[in-house]
């Protein structure tokens, strides 16, 4: 079955500091990918926190991380690494930005999402793209999808 883990975290368990802005903000964990399904052209990773205080950002989502157009014989994405295609972030940045939920709101722990999903074909976007464009030009074309998530607390 196709899914997603790392090393650094089991699924559900925290994410370790040193992937966060307690840590190395930019340095993200080791994600490896199981069982690619056939006819997988290309590859999207997105990392999201759903848990965001409306105070801080309306839509209560965050955009950690955007890949898109990842080969579709990719194992691994290596601590640091980044494949494919970069897409902008939530702090407009083209890359990993760690785990930072806000220590004066609630809920003080947040979850981290990542999703990989295997594509019949590759998407006709350029670097940069935002989470939004990238979700539209894969609509219809998800092969299978999977989810690792983590949570993190400020130190």
């Amino acid at each position: 079955m196709f899914s997603l883990t790392s090393p650094a975290f089991e699924s559900g368990e925290s994410i370790p500091s040193k992937y966060t802005c307690d840590g190395e903000r930019t340095l993200n964990p080791q994600l490896e990918i199981h069982e690619i399904p056939g006819g997988t052209q290309s590859m999207v990773l997105l990392m999201e926190d759903p848990d965001v205080p409306k105070e801080v950002g309306p839509d209560g989502s965050f955009d950690h991380w955007v890949l898109f157009n990842l080969p579709s014989v990719v194992v691994k994405i290596a601590e640091g690494e980044s494949i494919g295609l970069a897409g902008a972030n939530g702090r407009g940045e083209h890359g990993y930005t760690g785990p930072c939920p806000p220590k004066q709101y609630e809920p003080s722990e947040h979850r981290y999402f990542f999703r990989i999903y295997a594509l019949d074909t590759e998407l006709p976007l350029t670097y940069g793209a935002t989470k939004d464009a990238v979700v539209t030009a894969m609509d219809g074309h998800i092969i299978a999808e999977a989810e690792l998530m983590g949570t993190y607390r400020r130190l």
